[in-house]
């Protein structure tokens, strides 16, 4: 399958696409992930194929018939450069299914198709402000078999398409399939290997086919790396490379993407979670009343990486955000949040502990250590960071506050490290009495209520951990997944709580966990209900 899907065009406004698909030939192993080997239109044909695609944390099984779009007889978008081949435009179509239309992929970063071919997380770089080690990262990120492409920017929608003088295309998706060093009239000169997924239109300029400079270094040298085709593939200079093109995208590869076990790999974590209007969509860390109620993370960092590139000891990490379905949202006007994450170190006194939530107290007075300027509206923002051993806590957030959302948070390391969710146990010390009375509650219940209410009278649920304090004496201990559940339950269309309202969450929760301690005879923290319990239990 590689050899025909490794020239192909397109005329919908997706080179990103072909980019990444041009990628994804180079490693088989990958791409019999992505399109499962033993279909073809002799043996056992049914008219129909099927293709994995990753899709926010999972990988998706899609079928699709083998009804391609044409006008006069040809193919309207991704074709191969045989007629007679269609596997491009039948993998194109299933990735247009998963997106809902041809007409959504329009526009977009090679990064987009390499994670959802890979499942792997990307990393841009603005190569006018490329870091001193790049070309380092380049090599270890190809030795650790991860994608690469890319562009060159524009600045108008004239340029699109336009040829430079040495023959680059902009505004146009090119694969980065090599970086090598070699000895040229005595002095150590980096190349990068470059390929257009057109499979023609080459550089030509220094070190591309049959450039001058292939004949001033050491005949096993370019043995190794000369080859002089009308391919798409060309090598060039780092220096030109910086120069030529405006930015790079790598895609790094989970630790189950590939099965060899002669590479290098990541470790990696993963998380699933929710802003939720009213609980836990704090936005950014400039919202200093609501940002602590976002969801937190911690990892824990205990080993330094053994081969940095850059020659700085520490652990690297690599963290990316995601928001979910925004291809899908975008088709029916639904806006892109504006989204970011920040890292913190966990103080001395909560290290170890992940039954917790750092609040404003924590937050609020120590730095950002790194992630602070990550915000921007994409569907995916990342960071490479060189953090020292140790705890850190990573926020992800929107950056207004009240802005819905569903995210993945995933985290790459070079060695071994620990994270999980941080949040509040949930527990209530309802033993010794077996209802709410006077007692329980502070004098000034209602006057203190008033008084994180303001003049409305009502909390929001940012207030609401802090008057549970006050007032019931630390009986009831939530975490955010019970809040939201409040929210729902109590709030009104303002996601606010009134003092009835309260009042009446008291009493359920009191009676909730009054009910659970009674089937939770051993105090395991769980239980187990037959149906008829479990009726009697929620009727009641």
């Amino acid at each position: 399958m590689q050899k025909y899907l490794m020239k192909f065009n397109t005329f919908a406004g997706d080179c990103w696409l072909l980019a990444a698909i041009a990628s994804l030939t180079l490693e088989n192993e990958i791409l019999e992930r992505v399109v499962p080997p033993g279909q073809s239109f002799k043996e056992n044909y049914a008219g129909i194929f099927h293709f994995q695609f990753w899709q926010y944390g999972e990988w998706v099984d899609v079928v699709i018939d083998d009804r391609l779009p044409t006008r006069d007889g040809r193919l309207l978008f991704v074709h191969s450069a045989e007629r007679s081949e269609y596997w491009s435009a039948l993998f194109e179509k299933a990735y247009a299914k998963v997106n809902g239309s041809y007409e959504a992929l329009a526009g977009g970063w090679s990064t987009e198709g390499f994670e959802d071919f890979t499942g792997g997380i990307a990393e841009n770089y603005e190569l006018n402000k490329a870091p001193p080690h790049l070309f380092k990262l380049m090599q270890k990120a190809l030795r650790q078999r991860s994608l690469m492409s890319c562009t060159i920017n524009i600045t108008n929608s004239h340029e699109m398409g336009e040829l430079t003088s040495l023959k680059l295309v902009k505004c146009h998706a090119y694969s980065v399939t090599g970086a090598e060093e070699v000895h040229s009239s005595g002095r150590l000169v980096q190349l990068v290997r470059i390929r257009n997924p057109w499979g023609w239109m080459e550089w030509t300029g220094p070190w591309s086919d049959n450039s001058k400079e292939w004949n001033s270094i050491k005949p096993e040298e370019k043995a190794k790396l000369f080859h002089s085709a009308e391919d798409g593939e060309f090598w060039m200079a780092y220096s030109d490379f910086i120069q030529q093109f405006s930015k790079l995208e790598i895609c790094n590869l989970t630790p189950d993407t590939l099965s060899s076990d002669t590479m290098s790999r990541w470790n990696y974590s993963q998380f699933e979670g929710d802003w939720r209007v009213g609980s836990t969509a704090g936005g950014c860390r400039s919202n200093s009343d609501t940002f602590c109620s976002n969801p937190q993370f911690v990892i824990k960092l205990e080993e330094e990486d053994d081969d940095p590139h850059d020659g700085e000891n520490g652990c690297t990490i690599l963290v990316g955000l995601m928001q979910k379905d925004c291809r899908k949202d975008q088709r029916i006007g639904r806006d892109l949040n504006t989204i970011g994450f920040a890292i913190y170190k966990v103080p001395d006194e909560f290290k170890g502990r992940k039954n917790i939530h750092l609040g404003p107290d924590v937050l609020l007075r120590h730095r950002v250590i790194a992630g602070d300027n990550t915000f921007n509206m994409l569907r995916e923002v990342s960071g490479r960071f060189k953090l020292p051993p140790g705890e850190y806590v990573i926020i992800p957030s929107t950056f207004e506050p009240h802005r819905k959302g569903s995210f993945i948070l995933r985290v790459f390391t070079e060695k071994e490290a620990a994270a999980s969710p941080m949040d509040t146990e949930i527990r209530a010390d309802v033993k010794k009495k077996p209802h709410i009375s006077e007692s329980d509650v502070d004098p000034h219940f209602k006057q203190l209520f008033n008084q994180f209410a303001g003049n409305d009278s009502e909390v929001s649920v940012f207030e609401l951990k802090r008057v549970l304090d006050s007032v019931i004496s630390k009986r009831f201990q939530l975490n955010n997944d019970v809040l939201q559940v409040v929210i729902s339950r109590y709030a009104n269309q303002q996601y606010a709580i009134d003092f009835d309202s309260f009042v009446g969450c008291l009493i359920s929760l009191e009676m909730l966990f009054k009910m659970f301690k009674t089937f939770d005879k051993k105090n395991t923290g769980k239980i187990e209900l037959d149906i008829l319990q479990w009726l009697c239990l929620t009727l009641s």
